[in-house]
């Protein structure tokens, strides 16, 4: 290990660390809590490396900022928390809309409103998935701990420029402002997906919106050698707005489809001692770390408990959280809102009455002692 870079960090300055391993090189934000340490990090890190980082007025400007800057080129990020992110779904959908790669990190806090700015909370998966308006598919991933941190990050930017898509990174405040080591691989080391730029031979024949047989679409600089139309109107392929119901239809399902349709490829999970488990745990971010403690707390001690850990939420992996659950007696979601996961757990397995919830929703981490109480009341049930 000596020849290692190892670091003892918060887990908002490894999603830092991640973004520069994977090239990020303009950032535009707006401080808020708990993320704030992202953008100051990046605010001197970024220049080092030759990247851009601004601070701007809001965090709608901060939006349209990256997509401004992706479309010439630039592998982009920006950082917010609840009441930043809620103003951003506008221009996310016009990403979408637009096909723009782009990384959003969301370290959540409890909400609604401003909430409780310095405390924790899971309650932004739906936001992450329905925020915006309009039919459309998003991906979504977190992690537990900081050396996921870094790779979900790095995976992140992958996935957005594989899919020409807006991805969002969803810690929370544990994740962000807890400190533990991470080893910082070398560069090289981990797979980077660069943008698939289009040929600059092409010439007027260029369509922006026109994808190639494996279903990824070439980019050209914006400013560069090709002139093309960008709109968050429905558009041909040329770019250009249309009304046309058949090119509705076509557009809407190829946004849709290019993520559904690879769902097993962009799906990341853990799973711990599944093989045998009759009591399987389902959780997500921080609050895995606590359901990973009472699995290996009480395994040794005779329970036969697993622990299904997501690092993907959407699109969410029905068929894989089936096939894990489908010998279990019961499922337990373990996550820090009312019942998010919960909600699409239940629509996965099999025997949606055999799926029950442990959470906490007062702005306090959800311990193993929390976790633990709620098996015993299942248990104890006979359910």
């Amino acid at each position: 290990m000596k020849n290692q870079n190892i670091k003892f960090i918060q887990g908002n300055e490894a999603c830092v660390e991640g973004a520069l391993y994977a090239g990020l090189d303009f950032f535009a934000g707006y401080p808020i809590t708990p993320s704030t340490e992202i953008a100051e990090l990046l605010s001197y890190r970024l220049p080092q490396k030759g990247g851009k980082f601004i601070q701007m007025e809001d965090e709608i400007a901060s939006m349209g900022a990256i997509i401004g800057a992706s479309l010439t080129g630039s592998k982009v990020m920006t950082a917010t928390s609840g009441p930043g992110f809620s103003l951003m779904q506008e221009a996310l959908g016009y990403a979408i809309m637009t096909e723009i790669p782009c990384v959003i990190v969301n370290v959540q806090r409890g909400g609604p409103s401003t909430g409780i700015p310095t405390h924790v909370s899971q309650g932004d998966v739906y936001q992450a998935r329905w925020g915006t308006h309009g039919d459309h598919a998003i991906v979504t991933i977190t992690a537990s701990n900081h050396q996921d941190v870094f790779q979900t990050t790095v995976d992140a930017f992958n996935i957005s420029e594989t899919y020409r898509t807006p991805v969002i990174l969803l810690y929370d405040e544990v994740i962000g402002h807890m400190r533990e080591q991470l080893v910082l691989p070398k560069q090289g080391e981990l797979p980077l997906v660069e943008r698939l730029r289009t040929s600059v031979r092409e010439g007027v024949n260029y369509h922006p919106y026109l994808p190639r047989e494996d279903g990824r679409l070439p980019m050209s600089d914006f400013g560069g050698v090709h002139r093309y139309n960008v709109t968050g109107l429905f558009h041909d392929m040329w770019g250009f707005p249309s009304d046309n119901p058949e090119v509705v239809h076509d557009l809407i399902r190829h946004l849709v489809d290019k993520i559904r349709n690879n769902v097993n490829q962009i799906a990341r999970f853990k799973e711990y001692y599944l093989e045998d488990a009759k009591c399987i745990l389902i959780s997500y971010g921080s609050s895995a770390r606590s359901a990973r403690h009472v699995v290996e707390y009480l395994r040794p001690r005779g329970e036969k408990l697993g622990l299904l850990e997501l690092q993907t939420l959407w699109p969410f992996p029905h068929d894989i959280v089936n096939e894990k659950c489908v010998n279990a007696k019961h499922v337990v979601v373990v996550e820090m809102n009312m019942g998010q996961i919960l909600r699409e757990v239940k629509r996965a397995v099999e025997r949606p009455e055999r799926v029950f919830i442990a959470n906490r929703i007062d702005g306090v981490f959800i311990t193993p002692k929390d976790i633990r109480d709620i098996l015993r009341v299942i248990q104890g049930k006979g359910v």
